[in-house]
């Protein structure tokens, strides 16, 4: 909605004013935050501040936008419902957090959407949008005092609001969750446990963990389930870490014949990497793929200034690649095991199954490990 114009602009003037400077406006959502971005040429930075600080600060928020804009993000949710691989994930995360928000779709519901007026808007905005809740970040050629300038200059009608409450801390469930899809060819699967939180000091083990576990054409479930077995086309895992929780998750498509198969070749990894030591070898590699993965993350002006943000987000401080990277080497194949033997328990497995099920059930007692 803040796209569709402000007290001064309409949506035609904002895109028509992004374009005259050559520039790009966007926006995400995360399960933690919200982000408006602008990338343009350096000598265009004020112009582009004074786009965004008008969307920010002064949304239109028209009844007739909302209505229309309603039914956009109501075709959005029918798109993910047709998307396995964004719908599995839902699925999981419900399972993992049912009594939180961070197991609910950040596209929302049917119902929550079509709930939508101006005043739940407004009031939320207001609540959100406040200077001991925002940060703004950039990088690229540009100088700290120029941008700490012009940052106070356009932000300077931002008035203090009441302090946000504090979210309750979520408590992570060990559900089984099955959907059934007919439509669907593939059987898709995600099965994780729960973790730390992105502040924890173990976050450099556990994304080592992780890389050696799924993060790889090298790593131990593509090498076993894709290349070994041929039980998988896309076969991943991943450790997604929040401000007070976390979660490592492996996802799998495979066929409803092999899908028994496949999450006892996840299960028996994790049972190895409780009772084996990681070998030189593949600590090294899983290192290496790790840092590589990392400083190319890095290459474009964009992902350098979501990494300040989410830096300054969760540490309050920037880690330059170099501390990371020497954080990753100092990780010990003690870590994994110590980590792998807190983390992989049957009690603690989760798992979301979707697709033609045709009758699977699945129990705990079948999650061991």
């Amino acid at each position: 909605m803040v796209f569709k114009g402000t007290e001064s602009r309409s949506a035609e003037d904002i895109a028509c004013a992004i374009d005259a400077i050559g520039g790009h406006l966007d926006a995400f959502t995360t399960k933690e935050s919200i982000a408006f971005t602008a990338k343009v040429l350096d000598e265009k930075l004020p112009a582009a501040l004074d786009i965004l600080a008008d969307m920010m600060l002064r949304p239109a928020f028209r009844l007739d936008d909302l209505e229309k804009e309603k039914s956009v993000v109501l075709e959005e949710l029918k798109m993910d419902e047709d998307n396995p691989d964004y719908l599995i994930h839902d699925l999981f995360s419900h399972g993992c957090w049912p009594d939180h928000a961070l197991g609910r779709p950040i596209i929302g519901s049917k119902e929550t959407i079509e709930s939508f007026d101006q005043a739940k808007l407004r009031g939320f905005f207001s609540r959100t949008f406040q200077p001991s809740n925002m940060m703004v970040t950039a990088a690229g050629n540009l100088r700290h005092e120029q941008l700490v300038e012009l940052v106070a200059e356009r932000f300077a009608d931002l008035q203090p609001g009441a302090p946000r409450a504090a979210d309750p801390v979520p408590r992570h469930h060990a559900s089984i969750s099955l959907r059934d899809k007919p439509s669907l060819e593939q059987v898709h699967l995600c099965l994780g446990v729960g973790a730390h939180s992105m502040a924890d000091s173990r976050r450099f083990a556990g994304y080592v963990l992780s890389t050696l576990l799924g993060g790889g054409y090298s790593s131990r479930l593509f090498l076993k389930i894709r290349e070994r077995l041929g039980l998988a086309y896309s076969v991943f895992s991943d450790l997604s870490l929040y401000a007070d929780t976390g979660c490592l998750s492996v996802y799998a498509g495979t066929s409803l014949e092999s899908l028994e198969q496949v999450i006892e070749c996840v299960l028996a990894e994790f049972r190895d990497l409780k009772a084996n030591p990681v070998s030189d070898e593949e600590l090294r590699r899983a290192k290496d793929h790790l840092k590589g993965s990392l400083a190319l993350s890095l290459e474009s002006t964009s992902s350098r200034m979501s990494n300040l943000a989410r830096q300054e987000k969760y540490f309050k401080r920037n880690y330059s690649l170099d501390e990371v990277t020497g954080q990753i080497e100092l990780v010990k194949a003690s870590e994994i095991n110590e980590l792998a033997s807190e983390w992989f328990h049957g009690e603690r497995v989760a798992l979301a199954v979707l697709g033609d099920l045709q009758g699977f059930q699945v129990d705990h007692g079948a999650l061991s490990c």
